[in-house]
């Protein structure tokens, strides 16, 4: 079967290997489709956290049973299924909590082990959720949606609120579209105006330019109070140190996005503000389920979301444009 695979930073190859051979408890997957996200193009650029090389990148998998054995979850060969792509322990404090996403031995296909950038991919039976009614572009986009929905949930984002959100890539755009279903305002914050604009055709209430005057345009829009949520999907330093800055008073700065950096706040300045710094890590099992019922009613743009689609064989020769942001792309995909 075909793989890509990742050799070191800015360096794909593609290769032929045998099918895998599933063990007890893992299920067949022949691999439909494949998201490209953020994680991809930072690993291919060389400044993605907690990566090694040699990898094979996909975790956004739409995917099709090939081999699977009997179990409670009624799947069976043939059926579509969505693939959760976070191999977590079952038995660390975070596991037995219900907080499976932030794992003590976190395994995320793609990042820590090989991912869905081949053909076919053996995944344990509990990491799949079925997706009958859904295409396999719904599928392909599950996950990073999840993402968000876990981030707003995460902060307990109500429909009275205002929130900002940092960021127009495939994540900042989740989150601003599962805000907006659920009633919430939302402030979407850019430095590309073309993802500003998107932003503002899916719905975002306002679209504020990342410039030296977003701190004061977002006080005028808020009467002064500035948002009670404010969240983080860009993974950049300075976008995130500036973070506390676009929160009210008594709010919460939710960091979606990963930096490999340190970062740096005035403790004056967020203690004044009782502020409350939460990180966001992956998502659940009810997350992925959120955004599945979203999809199934037709509540979310793909179309318009999905911007570049390749057949497997040229996706080398396409993924260094997918990281031009003047390329308009905002969520590309590989077809198997």
């Amino acid at each position: 079967m075909k793989y890509i695979v990742c050799k070191e930073p800015g360096n794909f190859e593609m290769g032929e290997k045998a099918a895998p051979i599933r063990k007890n408890g893992e299920a067949l997957l022949q691999i439909r489709k494949v998201g490209i996200c953020g994680t991809d193009l930072h690993a291919y650029a060389g400044n993605q956290a907690f990566f090694s090389y040699p990898r094979i990148l996909g975790h956004e998998l739409a995917s099709e049973v090939l081999e699977i054995d009997s179990n409670p979850k009624g799947i069976s060969k043939g059926d579509k299924v969505v693939v959760i792509p976070y191999i977590n322990c079952g038995q660390c404090v975070a596991c037995l909590a219900g907080k499976t996403n932030c794992c003590t031995q976190m395994k995320v296909l793609g990042v820590h082990t090989d991912g869905g950038m081949q053909e076919q991919i053996t995944v344990p039976v509990e990491l799949l959720i079925p997706a009958e009614r859904l295409s396999y572009e719904e599928m392909a986009i599950v996950e990073p949606l999840a993402i968000g929905a876990h981030a707003l949930r995460r902060a307990k984002v109500s429909s009275d609120e205002t929130i900002v959100v940092l960021g127009c890539g495939p994540i900042g755009i989740g989150i601003i579209k599962l805000a907006l279903v659920d009633g919430v305002r939302v402030i979407a914050i850019d430095r590309n105006q073309q993802r500003l604009d998107y932003a503002k055709n899916i719905g975002a209430n306002e679209v504020v330019l990342a410039d030296g005057q977003a701190i004061d345009n977002v006080s005028q829009l808020t009467n002064g109070d500035m948002a009670t949520a404010v969240f983080d999907a860009t993974g950049h330093r300075a976008a995130l140190e500036s973070g506390p800055r676009y929160m009210a008073h008594g709010g919460r700065f939710v960091l979606v996005g990963l930096s490999k950096d340190e970062l740096s706040f005035s403790h004056p300045y967020i203690h004044a503000k009782e502020a409350t710094l939460m990180c966001s890590r992956n998502a659940t099992m009810e997350d992925f389920e959120k955004v599945i019922a979203l999809l199934t009613k037709g509540q979310f743009p793909t179309g318009s979301f999905i911007t570049h689609t390749v057949k497997l064989s040229e996706m080398i020769e396409h993924f260094d444009t997918w990281l031009d942001i003047n390329n308009n792309v905002i969520k590309a995909t590989v077809d198997f």
